[in-house]
């Protein structure tokens, strides 16, 4: 079992990646502005391999892999998404790690006000502490992965599921 989940880990970069296409294949968005993207895309990369080598492509695939998978700081992929305790479905990180990541810790902050640029998002927790300093919180991202995968308690499905009249319900 812990197995499985260090692999999930280790691959999960690819599941966050797809999982809008799989779950909600209506709301992705298919049209001219994605093949634009694509072409984008397509053309750095060819540009990219023609100027250094196709070995540039694969350290391009392997730093997207390696910075999503079991990496100090993917932990917030679980702290933002899975449910960690009770019925929380997201959870603030407040540590040292978000020197590394813009931020990305004070994840109910920015639902809270995603118009708010990165750098102000610990202002909005010092200016309305009441409102976040009682919110469950990860205390360490790295601590998180390795709670995952050995805690038997949680799992891919340690998510919030919403029905279609916008009730959740945990899995």
């Amino acid at each position: 079992h812990c197995f499985r989940k260090a692999v999930f880990m280790s691959c999960q970069i690819f599941a966050y990646a797809l999982r809008p296409c799989l779950t909600k294949p209506e709301v992705v968005p298919f049209g001219g502005w994605l093949a634009l993207n694509w072409a984008v895309q397509l053309a750095f990369d060819g540009a990219m391999a023609a100027a250094f080598g196709p070995k540039c492509l694969l350290y391009f695939l392997l730093s997207t892999f390696f910075a999503g998978s079991i990496h100090p700081t993917a932990g917030h992929f679980l702290a933002e998404h899975y449910v960690i305790d009770g019925m929380t479905e997201t959870y603030s990180y407040y540590g040292p790690l978000n020197m590394l990541t813009y931020n990305v810790g004070y994840h109910n902050e920015h639902h809270d006000f995603p118009n708010i640029a990165w750098s102000n998002l610990p202002k909005v927790r010092e200016l309305a502490p009441e409102f976040y300093n009682d919110l469950p919180q990860c205390a360490s991202w790295p601590g998180l992965i390795f709670r995952y995968i050995f805690d038997d308690q949680m799992s891919p499905y340690s998510r919030v599921k919403r029905d279609k009249k916008g009730d959740k319900k945990v899995e």
